[in-house]
């Protein structure tokens, strides 16, 4: 089950954290995977660890917030391989500041990151892969997304991307499902990763989160990377317009 033998997949945002989980993961299931993030550089490296594991993959630099960027590496990625199968919609920011104090261009670079780069690199797909009526997006919400009962200080900008995500999502689910495209959210938890950097060097902080969470501890990268390849896969065929949500039962609270 969930085998990915010869699909072309896209990450954004693979140089670290759960993109490069993502990455590592598909490429383990037998897809070919496009590393894309803003450093070549790390990138590649990922790229080298997929090879160097037995798998198949490339990397290509990539600013999800410009658009000539964005065609530039599709058109690539669809003249060496001729098409796309899989977008997982990774790369975002979040950088933490009361509601009182966000500033414009804070407000701004979250939404250009979070939420604008996720359409403009969901519509490239989607046109791809309406040519071979088949094609799978796989869109990284949060359950920092409003209307699940639980709010987040410091995080009116990141909530806001997050909840557009998943309404993007349903939206894109509807116009694209008579394509062959299914469109899904997953939500993570608090999930290990250098973003949260700041949570885990404060004991105090990691106990609050944790004490949240039914199974006490933070997630792992790898545990949503399993949730993506589910949803990559053949067996997820009937699945679309759904936010999955990993983490570790924190919204059950």
């Amino acid at each position: 089950m969930f085998k990915l033998t010869g699909k072309i997949a896209l990450v954004t945002g693979a140089q670290r954290g759960m993109g490069k989980a993502d990455a590592i993961a598909l490429a383990e299931q037998g897809a070919t995977v496009i590393v894309t993030d803003t450093d070549l550089k790390a990138c590649q490296a990922v790229a080298d660890e997929i090879v160097s594991s037995g798998g198949k993959a490339a990397a290509f630099a990539m600013d999800v917030t410009d658009k000539k960027q964005i065609d530039a590496v599709f058109d690539a990625v669809i003249k060496k391989f001729k098409k796309l199968d899989v977008l997982v919609n990774n790369a975002g920011i979040f950088r933490p500041k009361p509601a009182l104090e966000l500033t414009e261009k804070d407000w701004q670079l979250t939404m250009d990151i979070n939420l604008k780069g996720y359409f403009l690199c969901a519509q490239r797909a989607a046109k791809e892969m309406a040519k071979q009526k088949y094609g799978r997006i796989i869109n990284i919400a949060s359950i920092a997304c409003g209307q699940v009962g639980v709010g987040f200080a410091g995080s009116a900008h990141y909530s806001a991307t997050k909840g557009g995500i998943i309404g993007m999502t349903e939206t894109m689910a509807l116009e694209w499902g008579p394509l062959g495209i299914t469109v899904n959210a997953i939500g993570p938890g608090a999930i290990d990763t250098p973003m949260v950097g700041d949570i885990k060097n404060s004991p105090k902080a990691l106990k609050a989160i944790t004490s949240r969470v039914p199974l006490k501890r933070m997630g792992r990268p790898e545990e949503i990377a399993a949730a993506v390849v589910f949803l990559a896969s053949d067996e997820a065929s009937y699945v679309t317009g759904a936010t999955l949500f990993v983490d570790g039962g924190y919204l059950a609270c």
